[in-house]
């Protein structure tokens, strides 16, 4: 979304050569403290804005740039027209902007570099969503996505578990973590991460709040995501599985984590030590290997799983032979 901006507030500069802060905040409806934090972040990219002050003043490219804004590379062309998650775009209500805005910016550039462009984009696709994403409703994300822009609180009933809660929010951003939307928010001076598919209704205050100055949304969901994959607590399952079993267990990695691994040289066996979420996942996962996979720690999943074989024996033993 910021990409989307800095490339919208270079366009406009590139048209209408001069432009104050207000005139870009009102074009693209944010605030003047967002357009000043964007130019600050264009001219650490090496974008050569200026500012000018007084009557007539605002800001602007200097004219060599200005005339020459297409001076990109090969290889800067092609990450423009690569990063667009459509489906994010969408939830936004933006898709057909940022098709207008790459349109546009497809027209400007040189004939050689528009071939760079069209290149890439014929032969490279990025799809963001998984294979088993369920699309969720938010229809609470244009109200929250309005109150960003605008600064202004939010109040909102939020779904946890079974119980519906109420939580009054300055919401500092949205993070697509795939096809699911989180709002972060600060309340009460702390930061919250809040599903919001899990938000019932919102509305938006007519009370404004302050942005804190230092607050970074990608360097806070980084933290976050860390701190979240950390407190985990995982079941961990010590196994050792015939040299054919091993090919399989690596393709289904996701399900669990991976901590150690030794070879046997003896007998070719390998040893894994995994990480589940639940000792109910490591049963089902280990059993489905048959006599392919051997559980050596802990003593009561190895107890569970030949209680869970006999089981199954003594079903299929009072079976008639069909």
């Amino acid at each position: 979304m910021r990409a989307d901006r800095l490339l919208s507030i270079m366009l406009l500069l590139q048209v209408h050569r001069r432009m104050t802060a207000r005139e870009l905040a009102q074009r693209l409806e944010v605030s003047e403290r967002t357009i000043h934090r964007d130019m600050e972040a264009l001219s650490c990219a090496g974008i050569p804005v200026v500012a000018e002050r007084g009557t007539g003043g605002g800001w602007s490219l200097i004219e060599e740039y200005r005339t020459n804004l297409t001076g990109l590379n090969e290889h800067e062309i092609q990450t423009l027209f690569l990063a667009r998650p459509s489906h994010v775009l969408s939830d936004l209500g933006l898709h057909k902007a940022s098709e207008a805005a790459l349109l546009k910016l497809l027209a400007a550039l040189p004939a050689v570099r528009r071939q760079d462009a069209e290149y890439v984009s014929q032969r490279i696709h990025i799809d963001t969503s998984g294979w088993h994403n369920r699309e969720e409703a938010i229809p609470a994300l244009p109200t929250l996505q309005q109150a960003i822009w605008q600064e202004r609180k939010i109040c909102f009933t939020y779904l946890r578990g079974e119980t519906l809660v109420e939580r009054v929010v300055d919401p500092l951003g949205l993070v697509a973590k795939g096809s699911t939307w989180y709002l972060v928010a600060a309340v009460e001076g702390q930061l919250r991460s809040y599903r919001v598919s899990r938000i019932q209704s919102a509305r938006m205050l007519e009370d404004s709040y302050v942005r804190p100055l230092d607050f970074d949304l990608a360097a806070y969901w980084a933290q976050s995501s860390r701190d979240f994959t950390s407190s985990l607590r995982w079941y961990l399952a010590t196994i050792q599985a015939a040299p054919d079993a091993v090919a399989r267990i690596y393709g289904s990695s996701r399900l669990f984590r991976i901590e150690q691994i030794d070879v046997n040289a003896s007998t070719g066996w390998i040893t894994f030590q995994l990480g589940f979420d639940t000792p109910y996942e490591a049963c089902a996962y280990i059993m489905s290997f048959g006599d392919q996979v051997e559980v050596l720690e802990p003593a009561e999943l190895r107890a569970e799983i030949t209680q869970l074989a006999a089981c199954v024996l003594e079903h299929y033993s009072g079976k008639n032979s069909v």
